[in-house]
Protein backbone atom coordinates (compact mmCIF):
# COMPACT_ATOMS: atom_id res chain seq x y z
CA UNK A 1 0.00 0.00 0.00
CA UNK A 2 0.85 3.49 -0.45
CA UNK A 3 0.74 5.92 1.99
CA UNK A 4 -2.55 6.82 3.36
CA UNK A 5 -3.59 3.34 2.04
CA UNK A 6 -4.37 4.98 -1.09
CA UNK A 7 -3.91 2.04 -4.40
CA UNK A 8 -0.98 2.06 -6.71
CA UNK A 9 -2.35 1.63 -9.99
CA UNK A 10 -0.87 -1.98 -10.41
CA UNK A 11 -3.05 -2.71 -7.18
CA UNK A 12 -5.99 -0.79 -8.29
CA UNK A 13 -6.21 -2.61 -11.44
CA UNK A 14 -5.64 -6.24 -10.07
CA UNK A 15 -8.82 -5.65 -7.87
CA UNK A 16 -10.67 -4.47 -10.58
CA UNK A 17 -9.68 -7.70 -12.80
CA UNK A 18 -8.12 -5.54 -15.39
CA UNK A 19 -4.90 -4.45 -17.27
CA UNK A 20 -3.19 -0.75 -16.56
CA UNK A 21 -4.59 0.47 -19.75
CA UNK A 22 -7.64 -0.46 -18.89
CA UNK A 23 -7.57 1.20 -15.91
CA UNK A 24 -6.56 4.28 -17.04
CA UNK A 25 -9.55 4.12 -19.57
CA UNK A 26 -12.03 4.16 -16.69
CA UNK A 27 -10.34 7.31 -15.63
CA UNK A 28 -10.30 9.05 -19.02
CA UNK A 29 -14.20 7.98 -18.68
CA UNK A 30 -14.29 9.91 -15.54
CA UNK A 31 -15.59 6.07 -13.85
CA UNK A 32 -12.73 6.22 -11.60
CA UNK A 33 -10.69 9.32 -10.14
CA UNK A 34 -7.03 9.34 -9.29
CA UNK A 35 -4.39 11.77 -7.41
CA UNK A 36 -0.70 12.46 -8.79
CA UNK A 37 2.00 12.90 -6.13
CA UNK A 38 2.85 16.40 -6.89
CA UNK A 39 6.13 16.57 -9.46
CA UNK A 40 5.62 12.83 -9.85
CA UNK A 41 3.87 10.86 -12.91
CA UNK A 42 2.66 8.04 -10.80
CA UNK A 43 -0.79 7.92 -9.75
CA UNK A 44 -3.00 6.33 -6.65
CA UNK A 45 -6.31 5.93 -5.96
CA UNK A 46 -8.87 5.92 -3.55
CA UNK A 47 -9.43 1.71 -2.26
CA UNK A 48 -12.95 2.64 -1.42
CA UNK A 49 -14.32 4.05 -5.14
CA UNK A 50 -12.14 1.25 -6.59
CA UNK A 51 -14.41 -1.15 -4.60
CA UNK A 52 -17.52 0.87 -5.30
CA UNK A 53 -16.76 0.21 -9.34
CA UNK A 54 -15.82 -3.15 -8.72
CA UNK A 55 -19.26 -3.83 -7.20
CA UNK A 56 -20.69 -1.97 -9.78
CA UNK A 57 -19.04 -4.42 -12.66
CA UNK A 58 -15.81 -3.04 -13.26
CA UNK A 59 -14.43 -6.32 -13.31
CA UNK A 60 -13.64 -8.03 -16.37
CA UNK A 61 -16.47 -9.62 -18.27
CA UNK A 62 -19.15 -7.13 -15.96
CA UNK A 63 -18.49 -3.49 -17.47
CA UNK A 64 -20.14 -0.52 -15.93
CA UNK A 65 -23.77 0.10 -17.59
CA UNK A 66 -23.15 1.80 -20.92
CA UNK A 67 -19.39 1.44 -20.76
CA UNK A 68 -17.40 -0.38 -23.58
CA UNK A 69 -13.71 -1.32 -22.13
CA UNK A 70 -11.81 -2.90 -25.09
CA UNK A 71 -7.95 -4.09 -23.90
CA UNK A 72 -5.42 -2.31 -25.96
CA UNK A 73 -2.12 -2.42 -26.79
CA UNK A 74 -1.91 0.35 -28.59
CA UNK A 75 -2.55 3.78 -27.08
CA UNK A 76 -3.11 5.66 -23.82
CA UNK A 77 -4.30 9.03 -23.18
CA UNK A 78 -3.16 9.53 -19.84
CA UNK A 79 -2.22 12.84 -17.47
CA UNK A 80 -2.78 14.84 -20.90
CA UNK A 81 -0.65 13.35 -23.05
CA UNK A 82 -1.13 10.51 -25.80
CA UNK A 83 1.41 7.54 -26.40
CA UNK A 84 1.30 5.15 -28.87
CA UNK A 85 2.87 1.72 -27.88
CA UNK A 86 4.29 3.16 -25.21
CA UNK A 87 6.17 6.25 -27.56
CA UNK A 88 4.62 9.81 -26.78
CA UNK A 89 2.89 10.92 -29.97
CA UNK A 90 4.77 14.27 -30.11
CA UNK A 91 7.78 13.09 -30.53
CA UNK A 92 7.38 10.49 -32.86
CA UNK A 93 5.31 13.39 -34.74
CA UNK A 94 8.86 15.02 -34.34
CA UNK A 95 11.07 12.49 -35.23
CA UNK A 96 9.21 9.78 -37.68
CA UNK A 97 7.64 9.73 -40.72
CA UNK A 98 3.52 8.63 -40.71
CA UNK A 99 4.71 5.62 -42.92
CA UNK A 100 7.22 4.89 -40.23
CA UNK A 101 4.64 5.12 -37.35
CA UNK A 102 2.05 3.28 -39.12
CA UNK A 103 3.96 0.47 -39.45
CA UNK A 104 4.97 1.00 -35.19
CA UNK A 105 1.45 0.57 -34.73
CA UNK A 106 0.68 -2.02 -36.93
CA UNK A 107 3.52 -4.70 -35.95
CA UNK A 108 5.55 -2.46 -33.09
CA UNK A 109 8.72 -1.92 -34.68
CA UNK A 110 10.27 0.49 -37.40
CA UNK A 111 11.04 -1.11 -40.65
CA UNK A 112 13.20 -0.48 -43.05
CA UNK A 113 11.55 1.06 -46.29
CA UNK A 114 8.54 -0.36 -47.70
CA UNK A 115 6.68 -0.19 -50.47
CA UNK A 116 3.42 2.01 -49.81
CA UNK A 117 1.82 1.84 -53.51
CA UNK A 118 -1.52 0.42 -55.27
CA UNK A 119 -1.46 -0.97 -58.52
CA UNK A 120 -2.55 0.60 -61.48
CA UNK A 121 -5.80 -1.38 -61.98
CA UNK A 122 -6.67 -0.29 -58.52
CA UNK A 123 -6.08 3.30 -59.10
CA UNK A 124 -7.27 3.32 -62.46
CA UNK A 125 -10.88 2.12 -61.00
CA UNK A 126 -10.79 4.15 -57.52
CA UNK A 127 -10.17 7.60 -59.85
CA UNK A 128 -13.63 6.50 -61.86
CA UNK A 129 -15.23 5.69 -59.27
CA UNK A 130 -15.36 8.65 -57.53
CA UNK A 131 -14.82 10.94 -61.05
CA UNK A 132 -18.51 10.13 -61.35
CA UNK A 133 -18.95 11.82 -58.24
CA UNK A 134 -21.08 15.31 -58.50
CA UNK A 135 -18.51 18.22 -58.83
CA UNK A 136 -18.93 19.23 -55.54
CA UNK A 137 -18.36 16.08 -53.27
CA UNK A 138 -16.06 16.73 -50.18
CA UNK A 139 -13.01 15.06 -50.20
CA UNK A 140 -14.60 12.74 -47.10
CA UNK A 141 -17.22 11.89 -49.39
CA UNK A 142 -14.67 10.75 -52.06
CA UNK A 143 -12.25 8.78 -50.07
CA UNK A 144 -15.30 6.44 -49.06
CA UNK A 145 -16.34 5.76 -52.56
CA UNK A 146 -12.35 5.27 -53.67
CA UNK A 147 -11.87 2.59 -50.73
CA UNK A 148 -14.91 0.68 -51.63
CA UNK A 149 -13.62 0.48 -55.30
CA UNK A 150 -10.24 -0.26 -53.82
CA UNK A 151 -11.49 -3.05 -52.39
CA UNK A 152 -13.35 -4.27 -55.10
CA UNK A 153 -9.84 -5.02 -56.99
CA UNK A 154 -8.06 -6.57 -54.17
CA UNK A 155 -8.93 -10.42 -54.51
CA UNK A 156 -6.79 -10.83 -51.23
CA UNK A 157 -7.90 -8.95 -49.31
CA UNK A 158 -10.00 -11.23 -47.03
CA UNK A 159 -6.42 -12.98 -45.81
CA UNK A 160 -6.29 -11.72 -42.44
CA UNK A 161 -2.58 -12.64 -41.15
CA UNK A 162 -0.70 -9.81 -39.82
CA UNK A 163 1.82 -9.22 -42.97
CA UNK A 164 -1.53 -9.32 -45.15
CA UNK A 165 -3.21 -7.32 -43.46
CA UNK A 166 -0.31 -4.68 -43.05
CA UNK A 167 -0.04 -4.98 -47.04
CA UNK A 168 -3.24 -4.40 -47.79
CA UNK A 169 -3.28 -1.31 -45.00
CA UNK A 170 0.02 0.05 -47.27
CA UNK A 171 -1.89 -0.37 -50.33
CA UNK A 172 -5.47 1.09 -49.03
CA UNK A 173 -3.77 4.32 -47.85
CA UNK A 174 -1.40 4.88 -50.75
CA UNK A 175 -4.79 4.55 -53.15
CA UNK A 176 -6.82 6.86 -51.03
CA UNK A 177 -3.74 9.46 -51.38
CA UNK A 178 -3.55 8.81 -54.98
CA UNK A 179 -7.30 8.92 -56.30
CA UNK A 180 -7.83 11.81 -55.11
CA UNK A 181 -8.72 14.43 -58.15
CA UNK A 182 -5.11 16.51 -58.47
CA UNK A 183 -4.78 20.13 -57.42
CA UNK A 184 -1.38 20.82 -57.84
CA UNK A 185 2.04 19.31 -59.63
CA UNK A 186 1.88 15.59 -59.59
CA UNK A 187 4.57 14.58 -57.01
CA UNK A 188 7.88 12.44 -57.63
CA UNK A 189 7.12 8.61 -57.91
CA UNK A 190 8.80 7.78 -54.56
CA UNK A 191 7.68 10.55 -52.49
CA UNK A 192 5.80 9.98 -49.25
CA UNK A 193 1.81 9.92 -48.78
CA UNK A 194 2.28 12.94 -47.25
CA UNK A 195 3.40 14.32 -50.74
CA UNK A 196 0.85 12.61 -52.49
CA UNK A 197 -2.09 13.88 -50.60
CA UNK A 198 -0.68 17.64 -50.39
CA UNK A 199 -0.92 17.38 -54.61
CA UNK A 200 -4.60 16.50 -54.21
CA UNK A 201 -5.65 19.03 -51.74
CA UNK A 202 -3.61 22.35 -52.43
CA UNK A 203 -2.67 24.23 -55.46
CA UNK A 204 0.42 25.33 -53.96
CA UNK A 205 3.95 24.49 -54.14
CA UNK A 206 4.68 23.05 -50.83
CA UNK A 207 8.52 23.88 -48.96
CA UNK A 208 9.99 21.31 -47.30
CA UNK A 209 8.69 22.93 -43.88
CA UNK A 210 4.71 22.91 -44.66
CA UNK A 211 5.01 19.29 -46.07
CA UNK A 212 6.52 18.66 -43.37
CA UNK A 213 3.73 19.89 -40.85
CA UNK A 214 1.40 18.58 -43.13
CA UNK A 215 2.99 14.60 -41.96
CA UNK A 216 3.04 15.65 -38.58
CA UNK A 217 -0.64 16.00 -39.01
CA UNK A 218 -1.19 12.48 -40.23
CA UNK A 219 0.83 11.05 -37.13
CA UNK A 220 -0.82 12.83 -34.72
CA UNK A 221 -4.32 11.88 -35.81
CA UNK A 222 -3.20 8.20 -37.10
CA UNK A 223 -4.97 6.44 -33.67
CA UNK A 224 -7.00 8.06 -30.45
CA UNK A 225 -7.66 5.21 -28.16
CA UNK A 226 -11.52 4.26 -29.00
CA UNK A 227 -12.71 7.14 -30.71
CA UNK A 228 -15.89 6.76 -32.26
CA UNK A 229 -14.73 5.19 -35.67
CA UNK A 230 -12.49 3.20 -33.90
CA UNK A 231 -15.55 1.15 -32.28
CA UNK A 232 -16.92 1.15 -35.32
CA UNK A 233 -13.27 -0.45 -37.18
CA UNK A 234 -13.24 -2.96 -34.50
CA UNK A 235 -16.67 -3.78 -34.30
CA UNK A 236 -16.47 -4.86 -37.82
CA UNK A 237 -13.21 -6.49 -37.29
CA UNK A 238 -14.23 -8.72 -34.48
CA UNK A 239 -16.45 -10.45 -37.28
CA UNK A 240 -13.66 -10.97 -39.17
CA UNK A 241 -14.88 -8.62 -41.96
CA UNK A 242 -11.33 -7.09 -44.18
CA UNK A 243 -9.41 -4.48 -43.66
CA UNK A 244 -11.28 -2.46 -46.40
CA UNK A 245 -14.70 -3.18 -44.85
CA UNK A 246 -12.83 -2.05 -41.69
CA UNK A 247 -12.27 1.24 -43.29
CA UNK A 248 -15.59 1.70 -44.82
CA UNK A 249 -16.87 1.61 -41.17
CA UNK A 250 -14.60 4.10 -39.78
CA UNK A 251 -14.78 6.05 -42.99
CA UNK A 252 -18.76 6.68 -42.15
CA UNK A 253 -18.43 7.79 -38.94
CA UNK A 254 -15.45 9.55 -38.69
CA UNK A 255 -18.59 11.99 -41.20
CA UNK A 256 -20.03 12.59 -38.09
CA UNK A 257 -19.73 16.70 -37.44
CA UNK A 258 -18.77 15.86 -33.69
CA UNK A 259 -16.06 13.74 -34.82
CA UNK A 260 -14.01 14.03 -37.84
CA UNK A 261 -16.23 16.52 -39.39
CA UNK A 262 -15.65 19.20 -37.11
CA UNK A 263 -12.97 20.83 -38.83
CA UNK A 264 -15.49 21.89 -41.80
CA UNK A 265 -17.06 23.75 -39.27
CA UNK A 266 -13.85 25.74 -38.40
CA UNK A 267 -12.97 25.98 -41.96
CA UNK A 268 -16.21 28.11 -42.49
CA UNK A 269 -15.32 30.40 -39.90
CA UNK A 270 -11.96 30.91 -40.73
CA UNK A 271 -13.37 32.13 -44.06
CA UNK A 272 -15.69 33.94 -43.15
CA UNK A 273 -13.29 36.48 -40.63
CA UNK A 274 -10.29 36.83 -43.30
CA UNK A 275 -10.60 39.59 -45.70
CA UNK A 276 -8.08 40.39 -48.34
CA UNK A 277 -5.70 43.22 -47.51
CA UNK A 278 -6.72 42.94 -43.47
CA UNK A 279 -4.16 43.79 -41.01
CA UNK A 280 -3.82 41.42 -38.07
CA UNK A 281 -5.53 44.57 -35.64
CA UNK A 282 -8.25 44.38 -37.62
CA UNK A 283 -8.57 40.80 -38.11
CA UNK A 284 -8.66 40.34 -34.60
CA UNK A 285 -11.49 42.65 -34.28
CA UNK A 286 -13.26 40.47 -37.37
CA UNK A 287 -12.54 37.95 -35.55
CA UNK A 288 -14.18 38.75 -32.37
CA UNK A 289 -17.35 40.09 -33.85
CA UNK A 290 -17.86 36.71 -36.16
CA UNK A 291 -17.59 35.14 -33.32
CA UNK A 292 -20.24 37.02 -31.19
CA UNK A 293 -22.68 36.58 -33.70
CA UNK A 294 -22.08 32.75 -34.08
CA UNK A 295 -22.87 32.83 -30.17
CA UNK A 296 -25.82 35.05 -30.98
CA UNK A 297 -27.11 33.07 -33.19
CA UNK A 298 -26.75 29.82 -30.58
CA UNK A 299 -23.92 28.24 -33.18
CA UNK A 300 -21.71 25.69 -31.20
CA UNK A 301 -18.23 26.69 -31.62
CA UNK A 302 -16.17 23.97 -32.84
CA UNK A 303 -12.22 23.03 -32.91
CA UNK A 304 -12.32 24.29 -29.07
CA UNK A 305 -11.51 21.88 -25.60
CA UNK A 306 -11.73 17.95 -25.59
CA UNK A 307 -12.72 15.98 -22.35
CA UNK A 308 -9.82 13.94 -22.38
CA UNK A 309 -7.34 17.03 -22.17
CA UNK A 310 -8.61 19.56 -19.89
CA UNK A 311 -5.31 21.66 -19.82
CA UNK A 312 -4.99 21.71 -24.26
CA UNK A 313 -4.88 19.11 -26.76
CA UNK A 314 -1.28 18.24 -27.12
CA UNK A 315 -1.54 17.87 -30.92
CA UNK A 316 -3.48 21.18 -31.57
CA UNK A 317 -0.51 22.44 -29.51
CA UNK A 318 2.53 20.71 -31.29
CA UNK A 319 0.74 21.31 -34.83
CA UNK A 320 -0.24 24.60 -34.12
CA UNK A 321 3.86 25.27 -33.11
CA UNK A 322 5.06 23.95 -35.97
CA UNK A 323 3.21 25.53 -38.18
CA UNK A 324 3.83 28.90 -37.05
CA UNK A 325 7.38 28.46 -37.50
CA UNK A 326 6.51 26.88 -41.10
CA UNK A 327 4.54 30.09 -42.29
CA UNK A 328 5.56 32.92 -40.20
CA UNK A 329 4.59 36.22 -41.68
CA UNK A 330 1.91 34.47 -43.48
CA UNK A 331 -1.44 36.89 -44.44
CA UNK A 332 -3.60 33.31 -43.69
CA UNK A 333 -1.70 32.61 -40.78
CA UNK A 334 -2.82 35.90 -39.47
CA UNK A 335 -6.46 35.10 -39.54
CA UNK A 336 -5.70 31.70 -37.84
CA UNK A 337 -3.89 33.96 -34.81
CA UNK A 338 -6.63 36.32 -34.87
CA UNK A 339 -8.95 33.39 -33.88
CA UNK A 340 -7.30 32.20 -31.69
CA UNK A 341 -6.70 35.32 -30.17
CA UNK A 342 -10.83 35.96 -29.83
CA UNK A 343 -11.20 32.83 -28.10
CA UNK A 344 -8.28 33.72 -25.39
CA UNK A 345 -9.92 37.16 -24.52
CA UNK A 346 -13.32 35.63 -24.00
CA UNK A 347 -11.98 32.58 -21.81
CA UNK A 348 -13.12 29.83 -24.22
CA UNK A 349 -11.23 26.75 -24.45
CA UNK A 350 -7.89 25.77 -25.60
CA UNK A 351 -8.07 24.54 -29.23
CA UNK A 352 -8.46 20.80 -30.03
CA UNK A 353 -6.82 19.31 -33.23
CA UNK A 354 -9.62 20.13 -35.77
CA UNK A 355 -8.85 23.68 -35.27
CA UNK A 356 -5.40 23.21 -35.79
CA UNK A 357 -5.91 20.87 -38.95
CA UNK A 358 -8.51 23.58 -40.26
CA UNK A 359 -5.68 25.89 -39.99
CA UNK A 360 -2.96 23.88 -41.73
CA UNK A 361 -5.71 23.93 -44.27
CA UNK A 362 -6.22 27.85 -44.27
CA UNK A 363 -2.79 28.62 -44.49
CA UNK A 364 -1.61 26.02 -47.43
CA UNK A 365 -4.81 27.32 -49.39
CA UNK A 366 -6.50 23.94 -49.28
CA UNK A 367 -9.61 22.85 -50.87
CA UNK A 368 -13.02 22.87 -48.62
CA UNK A 369 -12.82 19.43 -46.48
CA UNK A 370 -9.41 19.02 -46.62
CA UNK A 371 -9.42 18.95 -42.73
CA UNK A 372 -11.67 15.75 -43.08
CA UNK A 373 -9.61 13.96 -45.72
CA UNK A 374 -5.95 14.33 -43.43
CA UNK A 375 -7.80 12.89 -40.52
CA UNK A 376 -9.76 10.36 -42.53
CA UNK A 377 -6.37 9.14 -44.80
CA UNK A 378 -4.22 9.25 -41.58
CA UNK A 379 -6.85 7.35 -39.01
CA UNK A 380 -6.85 4.63 -41.40
CA UNK A 381 -3.95 3.39 -40.01
CA UNK A 382 -5.08 3.17 -36.06
CA UNK A 383 -7.92 1.65 -37.45
CA UNK A 384 -6.24 -1.05 -38.97
CA UNK A 385 -3.73 -1.55 -36.07
CA UNK A 386 -7.13 -2.03 -33.97
CA UNK A 387 -8.65 -4.68 -37.18
CA UNK A 388 -5.53 -6.75 -36.10
CA UNK A 389 -5.70 -7.16 -32.45
CA UNK A 390 -9.56 -8.02 -33.08
CA UNK A 391 -8.22 -10.16 -35.47
CA UNK A 392 -6.14 -12.34 -33.18
CA UNK A 393 -8.71 -12.41 -30.40
CA UNK A 394 -11.33 -13.79 -33.11
CA UNK A 395 -14.41 -12.82 -30.47
CA UNK A 396 -17.19 -10.75 -32.08
CA UNK A 397 -18.13 -7.98 -29.97
CA UNK A 398 -21.37 -8.05 -28.58
CA UNK A 399 -22.80 -5.29 -27.23
CA UNK A 400 -26.62 -5.60 -25.00
CA UNK A 401 -29.26 -3.25 -24.67
CA UNK A 402 -31.75 -2.37 -21.91
CA UNK A 403 -34.75 -2.57 -22.96
CA UNK A 404 -36.99 0.54 -21.46
CA UNK A 405 -39.57 0.01 -23.82
CA UNK A 406 -43.72 -1.93 -22.99
CA UNK A 407 -43.69 -5.05 -21.61
CA UNK A 408 -43.79 -7.15 -23.63
CA UNK A 409 -47.17 -9.01 -24.50
CA UNK A 410 -47.90 -12.33 -25.42
CA UNK A 411 -49.77 -12.91 -28.98
CA UNK A 412 -53.63 -12.71 -28.74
Amino acid sequence: MTSGDRLTAAEAAARLGVKPATLYAYVSRGLLGRERAPGRRTSTFDPAEVERLTRRGGRRGRRPAGELVVESALTAIEGGALWYRGLPVTGLAATRTFEEVAEWLWRGRFPGPTRWRAGPAALAAGRRAQAALPEGALPLERLQVIAAALAAGDHLRLELHPDAVAAAGRALIAGLAGCLPRLGRPPAPDAGIAARLWSCLSPLEPGPALLAVLDAALVLLADHELAASTVAARVAASVRADPYAVAAAGLATLSGSLHGGASLAVEALLAEIEQPGLALRQAKMRAGRVLGERLRRGERLRGLGHPLYPDGDPRAAHLLARLRRAAGGSPRLAVVEALLDATRRRGLPPPNVDLALAALGHVAEMTRGSGEAIFAVARVAGWLAHALEEYERATPIRLRAVYTGPPPSSPA
